[in-house]
């Protein structure tokens, strides 16, 4: 595949989830802030369960919200769907583009799994699809469809099982952003295959007639709520590529764990504030979710440096070797790898004073996060790794 259009695509349709993401999500925050925001202040309409007043632009708004739904249906009505599915399609061409079309540089690592790209592809949409279907049941599971803090724990463990089931199967990358996308999925499903279709069926009622039945809104609230409740961690699970400290770790289910811990509480501040809540209410997640973040600062800091046989620092004609070795297929003036036909961010190490230049950098992405190289395809030892450590750590002589 051309590098350049491989590029634009890339661009193109990562452009495009952006901002369909910042769409849906913009629009889910708003409506869980209007629904929490509701209040009887005066004597309302038949069948309205609150109302709220919002003032953006420049203009006021009167917000209300109807128990189940208004008598007649008003002659406009709008649907917000749309941005949800732009953002997984979106997000999946991007999947297909990256990582497998790239499935032997980004998405199987040979040192996890020995997959062929087929059989890694495969997986790889099995488990986008498997994760919704695991979620599904835990929530029609009547003992824990009526407790919802056992369900939301239910979740939580489910997708720590996945977890460590994706690092046992793909690069470190690849694996975290398959969380990311498995949450994703679920909160696109949740919208595709409960909230607009329960919505379709009250208007349907209407239209008719009929009085609707109000589980149907009150199981399209429940999945809403999770989906709130999982929007800031899978951010940053969109963003975790650009960040190997991360999905580096000895322990990932731990990463995962802590950063839906940390998002989670946050958003829970939101929704109370927004529910007119205040005192104690408001006054533990803030430095909660600072404990658990200092946490994971700790975790993902922590790296014992292995020590070396002879305790000698390597010479440079050594740590060269390594580097050519390894490296400069990818972060060279003239590139060897067949998926990049330039150097990586622009990175050369061609050259001695090259490698000392970007030490810093080998040092973060190749010995302490072992990022790089990418799926480790030119099976980089541990000991190549700590000699190139020791080496930057001693001064670089």
């Amino acid at each position: 595949m051309d590098l350049a259009l491989a590029d634009w695509l890339n661009l193109v349709f990562r452009w495009l989830h952006l901002v369909a993401g910042i769409a849906w999500i913009g629009t889910s925050f708003y409506f869980i802030f209007l629904d929490l925001s509701l209040r009887k202040r005066r004597a309302l309409p038949p069948g309205v369960g609150g109302e709220s007043w919002n003032v953006h632009g420049g203009g006021f708004y009167l917000m209300q919200k109807y128990t189940v739904a208004p008598a007649e249906m008003p002659e406009e009505l709008h649907w917000f769907k749309w941005e949800a599915y732009t953002t997984f399609l979106s997000g999946f061409a991007l999947m297909g583009i990256i990582y497998y079309w790239g499935a032997d540089t980004f998405l199987i690592d040979p040192d996890v799994a020995d997959l062929s790209r087929i059989e890694a592809i495969l997986i790889s949409i099995g488990f986008l699809w498997g994760g919704w279907i695991v979620y599904s049941l835990l929530c029609y599971t009547p003992f824990l469809a009526r407790r919802p803090v056992l369900l939301s724990a239910a979740v939580f463990a489910f997708i720590l099982i996945f977890t460590v089931a994706l690092t046992g199967l793909f690069s470190p990358r690849a694996a975290f952003v398959h969380v990311g996308a498995i949450i994703g999925t679920i909160m696109v499903a949740n919208v595709y295959f409960i909230i607009i279709p329960n919505q379709r069926v009250v208007v349907a009622d209407l239209i008719a007639g009929r009085t609707p039945e109000a589980w149907l809104g009150d199981e399209a609230k429940q999945r809403s709520t999770h989906n709130n409740y999982l929007t800031l961690p899978v951010l940053v699970m969109m963003l975790i590529s650009h960040y190997p400290m991360l999905f580096s770790t000895a322990h990932p289910w731990l990463v995962v764990a802590l950063i839906i811990i940390v998002g989670g509480v946050i958003r829970d501040f939101f929704n109370r504030m927004h529910a007119g809540e205040s005192g104690r209410a408001l006054q533990w997640q803030w430095p909660v979710s600072a404990v658990f973040m200092l946490i994971l600062i700790g975790f993902v800091s922590y790296r014992p440096d292995a020590a070396i046989a002879d305790g000698d620092v390597p010479d440079e004609g050594e740590v060269f070797a390594i580097v050519q070795t390894h490296c400069v297929a990818c972060h060279a003036v003239k590139t060897t790898h067949p998926d990049f036909k330039q150097a990586q961010k622009g990175v050369m190490l061609d050259t001695l004073a090259d490698i000392r230049k970007h030490g810093d950098g080998i040092l973060k992405q190749t010995v302490m996060s072992r990022a790089m190289p990418l799926g480790n395809q030119t099976r980089m030892s541990a000991e190549e790794r700590e000699l190139l450590g020791l080496w930057i750590r001693a001064g670089m002589p």
